[in-house]
């Protein structure tokens, strides 16, 4: 199986809505026993697996803090805790399935996770263990869509997977618009000149920067995350190519 992939080190980034129950809220766990199944299927194809999960589901710093006076980086810390519940929910998860699987985080919480230490998370994917980072950059002011690219780099991974609720990026939203442009691929100057909504713009230029592709897809197509690793045409990709 091996043979059939153009990827074999990803990071994929999930928002905290993946694991959210009723209303978008909260953690399910059969939602996260899903996630763990998409997870684990190209896991057992050989390729070596990060993630980056959000908090949205728990925790939205700027509605539930940040408009209601609250100070920043307050806010951006209680978020980063946030995606550590939502790791650790994660992880249970994927081991309950079989799958080993590590918790780093950002910040120090030993009880629960290891702290990051780059060599270490690259080991253990290594040895077949799916890593989970958790708390962001461990800095505020850093949003989980650039602690995904940043992970990314460090760990040499060979594509960043933004795993959304939409299938592409599109020039006007689809639902409301019938003539909306569906992009398959765009550059990267030409995703931040548009101001794509999918993920910030310090994630993408980091990504421009040390030449990283971008995929971005509907995580809950089916057979989705196997078709980005073989390297198939599905969700827009960014890259250093012009649109198309």
């Amino acid at each position: 199986m091996s043979d059939l992939l153009k990827y074999r080190r990803v990071l994929l980034k999930l928002g905290g809505e993946a694991l959210a129950g009723e209303g978008g809220f909260g953690i399910n766990p059969r939602r996260a026993e899903e996630v763990a199944h998409m997870v684990i299927e190209i896991a057992e194809m050989g390729v070596q697996v990060a993630l980056v999960i959000g908090a949205g589901n728990l925790w939205r710093g700027k509605q539930d803090g940040l408009d209601h006076g609250m100070e920043r980086v307050t806010a951006d810390h209680m978020g980063m805790l946030a995606t550590v519940m939502n790791a650790l929910a994660l992880q249970d998860a994927l081991e309950r399935a079989g799958r080993p699987t590590r918790v780093m985080t950002g910040i120090e919480v030993r009880a629960v996770a290891e702290p990051y230490i780059q060599r270490r998370a690259v080991r253990h994917l290594e040895k077949g263990r799916i890593v989970i980072f958790g708390a962001g950059t461990g800095n505020p002011y850093f949003t989980t869509d650039t602690a995904a690219s940043l992970r990314a780099m460090e760990i040499d991974a060979e594509v960043l997977i933004k795993a959304t609720k939409v299938d592409a990026v599109y020039d006007k939203d689809p639902k409301t618009n019938a003539d909306a442009r569906r992009f398959e691929r765009l550059s990267y100057i030409d995703a931040l000149n548009m101001r794509v909504g999918v993920m910030d713009s310090t994630a993408i230029a980091m990504c421009m920067d040390n030449d990283l592709p971008i995929y971005v897809v509907n995580l809950w197509n089916d057979g989705i995350l196997p078709q980005v690793v073989k390297g198939e045409t599905v969700g827009t990709v960014f890259s250093g190519y012009a649109t198309a």
